[in-house]
């Protein structure tokens, strides 16, 4: 019986991407956490709403690209820390509004040009015409994805048996 050949991890594109984005957005991390007392995630939502201006947080989560009781808990946090604030809309008090504070403002102002210049000096590692394939073919890669979810039909996890999946995958299931 001769056995399967391995392929490595490293041939996976979306491995790569992970590593890239583990190794690179460590440095996002430190500032955000070292320097400015905000967590990855959090700070996603304050350049979100700075980008977008105020959301309900549906809408947040949504243009966030996070599931909706991640960014509740992060919004609430980030209330707490007074970057974010709340208001609720006249005559429909469960209809919320969220955007930046003053605070949540300057934060913004200090940390985004500290990121920004992360990914420059990583995107300087291609010449100009690489970097406009590069960002070309990352949009392409994106719709691909958005389009692939959109028409997958995957199974749903099941979260009172959490690794039971990995531990008995189909093909050695008995009947």
């Amino acid at each position: 019986m001769s056995a399967t050949p391995r392929r490595p991890l490293d041939d996976l594109l979306l491995y790569r991407l992970s590593r890239l984005l583990s190794v690179a957005g460590s440095m996002v991390i430190r500032l955000c956490e070292g320097r400015f007392g905000i967590t990855r995630r959090e700070w996603r939502l304050v350049a979100t709403l700075a980008s977008r201006g105020e959301l309900s947080s549906s809408a947040l989560a949504e243009h966030a690209q996070l599931d909706r009781a991640r960014t509740s808990k992060a919004v609430g946090s980030l209330v707490a820390k007074q970057l974010v604030s709340r208001t609720a809309r006249a005559g429909d008090r469960r209809q919320v509004r969220l955007g930046l504070t003053d605070a949540g403002q300057a934060l913004y102002e200090a940390l985004f040009p500290l990121v920004t210049a992360i990914n420059a000096e990583l995107l300087g590692a291609l010449d100009a015409d690489e970097a406009q394939r590069f960002d070309a073919a990352l949009h392409r890669l994106q719709a691909k994805a958005e389009r692939m979810v959109e028409e997958a039909v995957l199974p749903k996890a099941d979260r009172g048996r959490r690794g039971a999946a990995a531990v008995n995958p189909p093909s050695s299931r008995s009947p």
